[in-house]
């Protein structure tokens, strides 16, 4: 049986979550943090990914590559992307098979390209890593949550690199609806059964800043409207923060960290803490050992400084609030609650923005922090067969505008728009083409300047539909296909059929609506020209998602890299063992086990203790799991007979202590049992004296 789970990839850390003993748990990771680092880090042996990646991050910054959910499913001439790469410590390359982003990076010792699509799937594989040693379950099903403006291709991605991983992604989500269906399902106490609630939900997290405004009643939710600004989070705090440092540090110090990445992410990670700080205090100290070229750097912020130098983020914090109350049709006093959720949001400054833009105090109901993924495990849940969950049903909003294409024979047109933006989904819709004969058909994007970045592909996917023959003395035939946006966001076809006239027997009614009779009362028929489905058709699909060629190579590719670390892991625990047996074997020597060898025993195993401690601090410190578990059999070759004599000697003491105490037991009952028997004795009652027998005279 598969456990749902949900994840929020989310482009700092990101949150496990998984439905189980009647509720949801948030899984923790390998050093009981309930949120893991989103990154990927590469060395001369092995990977590090998650919290081993965030703690090598500093003197391997060259090879680890975070920001991960920015470059999934992004082309490499988008716009966006030049936005993005100054995140980035690694170098960043073109993907000329798909276009896409590639990080350059040292591996193995050779250097290595890896997709971004291959990194997000290393760091999903990693993630059910954890949720598996957490829960012990089957792990199949993932609900994953993206942000609201990924288009098509950046949600194949995200899709791609769940299956790389070994997961089914039963559904991508965007991150807000996630927490709206979480406030939803565990808020229904305090929710109307008739007139939905207006809620404005926010979301600020590391990267993005994301508004959806939704209508909730119990048991239901729409999403009325949602905007976002991309280039909006708390590393954007970070940087503001960093940079006014640097240029300090450059004029105080004489020291650029723009030259030194690893100085400057030093810089950032300050930055980081010190922002945390003044969430809470309004003066803050900022000091780094040792920065760059051996000088120590100090300095302090004041809440009003920091608030000057991120003044340009807030005087932008109220136009993703307008335009999705806009596309709700609502206005600021129609809302009736506003949730926050995401870690930037506790910046005083931004929170006192959102309260004056509303005009009423902020709801913090939901975590900030584990919202999306709870959201997440829920919906996941939902598509599980083998676990029930209170029903609820949510709709999602269309963010982009998007037209089918075909080519023009007998029809009028040659596209229709389907999906237009702000339309819910899941949706689905039927159109009817006449066809001569094969033909293909396309979704693309048609508000491209209104809707998504300079750069972005107009085309969402392509189709070939084979199969269709004209009736025998007809040209064309009518073909239905049937569209849908489907509840992951994918836009598809999921039928198509050849339809044809064909003349067929229909009961006739009277007017009361009951059956027609003749004169013998036998139903009446009429007949008439229907439509009839004729036959299916095939549907190949040419969608951005990877090539299955590609995508097993990449889960081949995977799967050899996590065996690689496996051994790594392995190997390094073989040497640990051996290093720990040396030092526990030679301190029992000298104690426990003293009296239990001989003085030749005890010179030759210090001799081997002392060879194999040498080695393994010199040629053995980089050898193999082979040779550490061989070196460790010799010395328990020799140290297990000793341990066994000690181990005997201990058996015979417990055993002679036992038969003490067994003997002890043994006079005590002994004791007791006479002791009962005198006390018996005792209290033994005197037999009554026999009456005399009465004469009786007789006369």
């Amino acid at each position: 049986m598969s456990t749902p789970f949900g994840v929020d990839l989310g482009n700092y850390n990101s949150v496990i979550a998984c439905a189980r003993n009647r509720g949801i748990d948030i899984i923790v990771n390998e050093v009981s943090n309930r949120a893991t680092p989103s990154l990927v880090g590469f060395g001369p042996k092995s990977r590090f990914i998650g919290e081993s990646g965030k703690n090598q991050q500093t003197s391997n910054i060259k090879n680890t590559v975070d920001n991960l959910k920015r470059i999934l499913g992004l082309n490499y001439d988008d716009a966006d992307f030049e936005i993005e790469k100054k995140y980035f410590t690694v170098p960043l390359t073109k993907d000329e098979t798909t276009g896409g982003i590639n990080a350059k990076v040292r591996y193995l010792g050779e250097q290595k390209e890896f997709s971004a699509t291959q990194l997000t799937a290393m760091y999903i594989n990693k993630i059910k890593d954890i949720a598996f040693k957490e829960t012990k379950a089957n792990l199949v099903d993932i609900c994953l949550s993206v942000p609201a403006w990924y288009t098509e291709k950046q949600r194949r991605a995200a899709a791609d690199a769940c299956k790389i991983a070994g997961l089914n992604p039963v559904r991508i989500v965007n991150e807000v609806t996630s927490a709206a269906v979480g406030y939803g399902v565990f808020k229904a106490g305090d929710l109307p059964e008739d007139e939905p609630k207006k809620v404005a939900f926010i979301d600020i997290g590391n990267s993005s800043y994301q508004v959806s405004i939704a209508a909730v009643k119990k048991g239901e939710l729409k999403i009325l409207g949602t905007a976002y600004d991309k280039h909006f989070g708390g590393r954007d705090f970070d940087l503001a923060i960093a940079e006014h440092f640097a240029r300090e540090f450059k004029s105080k110090y004489k020291i650029d960290v723009h030259e030194n990445p690893k100085a400057y992410y030093r810089v950032l990670v300050a930055a980081e803490r010190l922002k945390k700080v003044l969430s809470a205090n309004t003066q803050a100290p900022f000091s780094i050992e040792s920065l760059m070229n051996d000088v120590d750097v100090s300095s302090s912020l004041t809440r009003e400084e920091l608030e000057d130098y991120v003044k340009p983020l807030l005087d932008r914090v109220h136009v993703p609030i307008e335009k999705a109350l806009k596309d709700a049709g609502l206005t600021v006093e129609e809302i009736d609650s506003i949730e926050v959720i995401g870690g930037c949001t506790r910046v005083p400054s931004l929170k006192q923005k959102l309260t004056d833009i509303f005009g009423k105090s902020l709801s913090f109901t939901l975590n900030q922090d584990e919202a999306i993924a709870r959201g997440n495990a829920f919906i996941c849940a939902t598509h599980s067969p083998t676990v029930r969950v209170r029903p609820f049903k949510f709709e999602d909003y269309n963010p982009h505008t998007v037209s089918y294409f075909w080519d023009q024979e007998d029809e009028d047109e040659d596209h229709l728009e389907v999906f237009p933006r702000g339309g819910s989904f899941p949706s689905t819709k039927i159109i009817t083409l006449f066809r001569k004969g094969d033909f293909e058909i396309e979704a693309k994007y048609t508000k491209l300047d209104e809707e998504l970045p300079q750069g972005t592909e107009p085309l969402v996917t392509k189709w070939q539909i084979k199969g269709v023959i004209p009736s025998e003395g007809e040209s064309s035939i009518a073909t239905k296909l049937k569209l849908r946006n489907d509840p992951s966001g994918f836009y598809t076809i999921e039928s198509a059929y050849t339809v044809e006239e064909k003349i067929v027997k229909e009961l006739i009614e009277n007017e009361e609506g009951k059956e027609g009779e003749d004169e013998d009362g036998e139903p009446q028929y009429k007949e008439v020209k229907k439509l009839v489905k004729k036959n299916d058709l095939e549907i190949i699909t040419l969608s951005s998602a990877l090539p299955e060629s590609i995508r097993q190579d990449y889960i081949e590719k995977e799967n050899s890299m996590v065996m690689e670390d496996k051994l790594v892991a392995d190997t390094e625990d073989r040497k640990n063992a051996l290093e720990e047996y040396i030092y526990e074997l030679r301190g029992k020597l000298e104690e426990q086990y003293s009296a239990f060898a001989s003085e030749q025993e005890k010179e030759k195993l210090s001799a081997l203790l002392l060879k194999t401690e040498d080695w393994l601090y010199d040629e053995g410190y980089d050898s193999t799991k082979a040779k550490y578990i061989a070196k460790y059999e010799e010395l328990a070759s020799i140290g297990n007979i000793i341990r066994g004599r000690y181990l005997s000697d201990q058996e015979e003491k417990k055993q002679a202590i036992r038969q003490k105490q067994e003997a002890a037991q043994a006079a005590a009952m002994a004791e007791k049992l006479a002791a009962a028997r005198q006390a018996a004795s005792n209290s033994t009652p005197t037999p009554a004296e026999k009456p005399e027998e009465n004469d009786i005279e007789m006369d």
